[in-house]
């Protein structure tokens, strides 16, 4: 059977860095869709607080695939 594949969009977000907003998507879309291939990154945000970057941000799409029946 052709597998089905849906693409779901989340936020990460983390204190540390872009790289770590990043992972922190993809792991808490893991948790619900096991079967992740593939990651887009096509978003960077930040919130600047004194100057500083306090919080990091990255929006992603993730790919995942399904057996259909």
């Amino acid at each position: 059977m052709t597998p089905l594949v849906r693409v779901l969009e989340f936020v990460g977000e983390s204190k540390q860095s872009f790289e770590d907003a990043v992972r922190n998507a993809v792991e808490q879309a893991a948790r619900q869709h096991p079967n992740i291939t593939g990651v887009e990154i096509y978003n960077f945000t930040g919130d600047v607080v004194n100057g500083k970057i306090v919080d990091f941000k990255a929006n992603v799409k993730v790919a995942c695939v399904y057996e259909q029946e």
